[in-house]
């Protein structure tokens, strides 16, 4: 199945999913499946704190993990605590707003519904979700302040806090302190990709979608004289430079090597477009149908 689709936060900041689903489904068919589509969270139980306040695990260099500050036993590993859960922590599930609609493709519909869900691709959880009231404010607060103490990950530092050691827990996490996005004030727990793209949408892979753009600006510039030939690559042998290779450039002339060439770049695709514009006062043109033609 072919679709693009967007996350998008109401007011509460709970999730709300856009799909544009390309092809011929039934809207039954749509209801039944939303309703049976459910997705299980299998973590030990993180409802109340075991520990809070300054009196946290601390690293034990001796057994190489997390201790209880007091008595000085190990907490229990994540494989141990995952193997004692009887239940799932969460189970999410889409609601009960579920609403389908038939658009046809080209029509002034699509193109609303469109750019509807594109507009997204720029567009933080910030930008989107403003409290306009102090109720909002306030109802933004609780959440944060309940996604400070919830983990994000098997790797999440906060496991610590409910006597749990994380996956990979080592001497640099600090109890209760995560540097993941879902506990930031300005996701408010919608820290993921916001938008979603089949693989098959267009019918092509990325190499395809890469290699169209390069034909694309290489025929633009070819317009205006510019010629940009294939580099032959098969002689080169690509390896990892090691630490300390005298051969190797300084990083700073590295990087301002990549700077001015990407600006030669612009200068020549920026000479291509105005002369694919035409002269001013003239009739418009498209850079891309010259392109194309």
């Amino acid at each position: 199945m072919q679709y693009f689709a967007t996350v998008e936060p109401q007011k509460r900041a709970a999730p709300h999913l856009h799909t544009a689903i390309r092809g011929s489904v039934p809207h039954e068919v749509i209801r039944q499946v939303t309703a049976a589509t459910y997705h299980q969270v299998w973590w030990p139980a993180h409802d109340q704190l075991v520990y809070d306040g300054d009196a946290v695990p601390v690293w034990d260099m001796r057994t190489r993990g997390f201790v209880d500050p007091d008595t000085r036993q190990p907490l229990s590993t994540w494989d141990d605590a995952v193997e004692d859960v009887d239940e799932p922590a969460h189970v999410v599930t889409f609601g009960r707003q579920v609403h389908s609609k038939g658009i046809l493709g080209g029509s002034e519909e699509a193109g609303r519904h469109i750019g509807y869900l594109t507009k997204y691709l720029t567009k933080s959880t910030g930008e989107v979700v403003e409290a306009n009231s102090n109720r909002q404010r306030d109802h933004h607060d609780r959440l944060h302040a309940e996604l400070a103490i919830t983990p994000c990950s098997p790797r999440c530092a906060v496991w610590l806090l409910y006597g749990v050691q994380p996956q990979g827990a080592n001497s640099k996490m600090t109890p209760g302190h995560c540097k993941g996005r879902a506990h930031r004030r300005a996701t408010l727990g919608l820290p993921g990709r916001r938008v979603l793209v089949s693989r098959k949408w267009s019918g092509k892979s990325l190499a395809d979608h890469k290699a169209d753009r390069k034909t694309f600006v290489r025929d633009m510039l070819a317009g205006v004289g510019i010629e940009k030939p294939e580099r032959d690559t098969s002689r080169l042998i690509w390896r990892k430079v090691e630490s300390g290779d005298p051969h190797v450039p300084p990083r700073a002339h590295l990087l301002m090597h990549a700077i001015s060439e990407r600006i030669a770049w612009k200068a020549e695709y920026d000479r291509a477009l105005l002369a694919a514009a035409g002269p001013p006062g003239g009739p418009e043109t498209s850079a891309i149908e010259q392109a194309a033609a």
